[in-house]
């Protein structure tokens, strides 16, 4: 090729390298593909499968399973001190340990010998019944038991295992309107993570499962900047601090060019943010009650207390949780849902899951320990500035200019929310 030539294929090799990045955060977002509901992301994943399969090894020690009508990333379970990671569908409660035995239930049902592509929603909830009473899983026929099944079985719908091929199965639900599900057979054996063979109780499920690499300290490092909103610099052994001090700029090279995230490491903690704002499952800030009432008790929590000692948390007592919840419940009664302004408890204890799903708070005996990073999310207002305002801008700019420090968190944390 001519020297000419050269501009060409730099542009090519940058081409390839955005649609291997573009795909491997769309496996991230949605680990499981299919050529059914996701035919576009699907032939992206395929056209650069080797590449992706050694990333997400190398890297992350991710499995990946490419096929021509699926693509599945299976990933190692998360860390014990990582924030909790229910599936949720819609808006829908979060998954329970109940709902997720019988997802589990459903899956073996599906794998039952003699089942055939096409099958009745009623002969699958019947086989599951049956299942669960040979596994010693509680299954009654109750509004809220029907709805953790109904539940399960449209988590399998949204990946694609199974399709809604005549009726459907909100009809079932609601009004007991039978329907026909075909089965993605190729997919259903690589749904669970772990086989079903060995799992003899409910309580197997939640073992941890045997990973290969979690004794290396820089692919483990690299799952929590990639799992967690943030990984908290107290919270890390040994090794893994000694990597993120090393070997930073080698970490922000590898995240940002295999999978367009930003490293920013500060005293307090490290955080892997994605400029795009797409690769989150956890929407926030964001519409809705929860999400709402979260933002504006972080920003009044922050202006009421400090923080004392050397930890960088704000510990903030249950009652002065409860009473900013019910002065912001008061003032937004009508905008915010009815059925959270009349149960205050279920309110603060959606908030407080919310904010620790987000790595910003911790429930303690005492009270609520706000994380100084929570200050970043504290709301603007858009009201024109004054003039004092303008002139404090301006001495920010300039100071944007000058290094920063090592403390962002705690300079956020005290410069703006104190």
């Amino acid at each position: 090729m001519s020297a000419d030539a050269g501009r060409p294929v730099s542009t090519t090799v940058q081409h390839e390298a955005a649609e291997r990045r573009q795909a491997a955060r769309t496996l991230l977002s949605c680990p499981v593909l299919t050529s059914h509901r996701q035919p576009d992301e699907l032939a992206l994943v395929r056209r650069h499968s080797t590449a992706l399969r050694s990333t997400f090894a190398r890297l992350l020690g991710y499995h990946l399973i490419v096929e021509p009508s699926f693509a599945r990333l299976v990933k190692t379970p998360p860390s014990a001190d990582s924030p909790p990671r229910t599936v949720r569908r819609g808006d829908s409660p979060p998954f329970t340990p109940h709902t997720y035995a019988l997802f589990s239930l459903a899956c073996a049902a599906l794998l039952t010998p003699g089942t055939g592509e096409w099958l009745l929603i009623s002969s699958l909830v019947e086989q599951v019944r049956a299942d669960a009473v040979t596994a010693g899983v509680e299954l009654r026929d109750t509004p809220a038991d029907n709805r953790r099944l109904v539940q399960a079985v449209g988590l399998l719908i949204d990946w694609g295992v199974l399709t809604e091929t005549d009726g459907s199965l909100s009809a079932w639900s609601e009004r007991r309107e039978e329907g026909v599900l075909q089965i993605h057979r190729p997919l259903l054996p690589h749904v669970l993570p772990r086989p079903l063979r060995n799992v003899v109780s409910l309580a197997d499920l939640f073992e941890p499962m045997p990973a290969a690499a979690a004794s290396e300290p820089r692919r483990s490092l690299r799952r929590r900047l990639m799992e967690n909103p943030l990984v908290r610099r107290e919270d890390l052994p040994e090794d893994e601090r000694d990597v993120l001090s090393r070997e930073r700029s080698e970490l922000s090279r590898l995240l940002e060019e295999h999978f367009g995230l930003s490293l920013e490491v500060r005293a307090e903690g490290a955080v892997a943010y994605d400029t795009e704002g797409t690769l989150s499952d956890v929407a926030y800030p964001g519409p809705g009650t929860v999400r709402q009432a979260a933002l504006l008790l972080t920003d009044a929590l922050t202006d009421l207390a400090r923080p004392t000692g050397d930890r960088p948390d704000l510990v903030v007592s249950w009652d002065t949780v409860r009473s900013e919840l019910n002065n912001l419940t008061a003032r937004h009664a009508r905008a915010w849902a009815s059925a959270f302004v009349t149960d205050p408890d279920r309110l603060r204890k959606e908030v407080v899951a919310l904010l620790e799903s987000m790595s910003l708070a911790r429930s303690l005996p005492e009270g609520l320990a706000l994380h100084a990073a929570a200050a970043r999310y504290r709301p603007e207002p858009h009201a024109r500035p004054t003039r004092a305002a303008q002139r404090l801008a301006v001495t920010r700019r300039r100071e944007a200019d000058e290094p920063p420090s090592d403390a962002l968190f705690t300079e956020s944390f005290l410069g703006e929310a104190l």
